[in-house]
């Protein structure tokens, strides 16, 4: 064995199997791009940049590929410009974005080839379509008698993405559809909101951690624990998880875990609603919208924490939460600590 830890052959010229691996450096960098890209709302964007004429398109072009605000499109073109994808000009008034050259051949390889492969792969087939036409059709039957002010195909369109969101984290089969309940109602009593933000009173703040499955689920428990109906609580996540650990789900319980336990992604109606956005440990990820309070809470994650790492990280969360608590809502009596 040589003193790398790597197989005698190796001194003496010999492949081994790592030699036919991508190296560090290589592999960093692409992992990067490849990050960057990996989301819905990005590759509309760059498809739309790709096709339009002249291959480019301002911020307001691309912010009609989605329901999204003006922040939520610039964040995500900071992110294609940081990791090299995009390049910027300002023509006047105008920020004008075209695919950067030296990744122009991979960004149509990516657009032209490897899309539809995967989605021809990923294709479901005539039974399992059915199935989630079926799933989506008995969920709107659900909820729009609750949501009887908003638009039907409106409320049709929420329910089916929050399902097919949903889908995307690859939670437990069993619980797609009464989560995807929860979240669609969430997110249509969202809009409601936005629409009509007069005579609601009740302040709404929302939290968001990188998976959902830990530092939000526990600030959003305490919440529901500490302030009742005093103050309205929604949870998501920047790049939502599975489904929560059992060490989180243990603290959960102790602190009054409800049906929201379940992860769900960060949208545009969730950031519209609230009224403050706690981030804990998901950075640049969560866009700046005018006229919210802002906060970040400098968290370890429980993931990567022990048992006594993680009740830390919980009690100070709850210290956190009984201040924001008390500064929303100082007409409710908090417990003793």
């Amino acid at each position: 064995m040589a003193d790398d830890g790597r197989p005698d052959q190796a001194r003496e010229g010999a492949r081994v199997p790592a030699d036919f691996a991508m190296g560090d450096e290589a592999a960093g960098a692409a992992a990067a791009t490849l990050r960057a890209l990996a989301d819905p709302l990005r590759l509309r964007m760059l498809s739309l940049i790709a096709s339009a004429p002249g291959a480019e398109a301002t911020a307001g072009d691309l912010a009609s590929v989605a329901a999204v605000s003006q922040p939520t499109v610039s964040h995500h073109l900071k992110l294609l410009r940081d990791a090299g994808v995009l390049t910027s000009e300002r023509r006047g008034t105008s920020v004008h974005y075209r695919v950067d050259p030296a990744v122009r051949a991979a960004v149509s390889t990516l657009l032209n080839a490897v899309v539809p492969a995967v989605l021809e792969a990923g294709r479901p087939g005539p039974e399992r379509g059915a199935a989630v036409d079926a799933d989506v059709d008995r969920l709107v039957a659900a909820v729009a008698p609750d949501f009887a002010d908003l638009e039907p195909s409106a409320v049709a369109a929420v329910v089916r993405e929050s399902y097919l969101a949903l889908v995307l984290t690859g939670g437990r089969a069993e619980d797609l559809v009464p989560d995807a309940e929860r979240f669609a109602r969430q997110r249509l009593a969202d809009i409601r909101r936005v629409a009509a933000p007069a005579g609601d009173d009740v302040p709404q703040v929302l939290f968001v951690c990188v998976s959902n499955t830990g530092r939000s689920q526990l600030a959003a428990a305490l919440t529901r624990r500490y302030a009742g109906d005093a103050v309205r609580v929604r949870s998501a996540g920047s790049a939502p998880a599975a489904a929560v650990g059992g060490a989180v789900m243990g603290l959960l319980g102790e602190d009054g875990a409800d049906a929201d336990a379940f992860a769900k992604p960060l949208t545009d109606d969730a950031l519209r609603a609230a009224d403050v956005v706690v981030t804990m440990g998901c950075g640049d990820a969560c866009p700046v919208l005018d006229g919210k309070r802002y906060e970040e809470w400098p968290l370890g994650d429980p993931g990567l924490a022990s048992p006594r790492g993680l009740r830390a990280i919980r009690d100070e969360i709850d210290r956190r939460v009984r201040l924001l608590v008390g500064d929303l809502a100082p007409h409710v009596v908090l417990p003793q600590a």
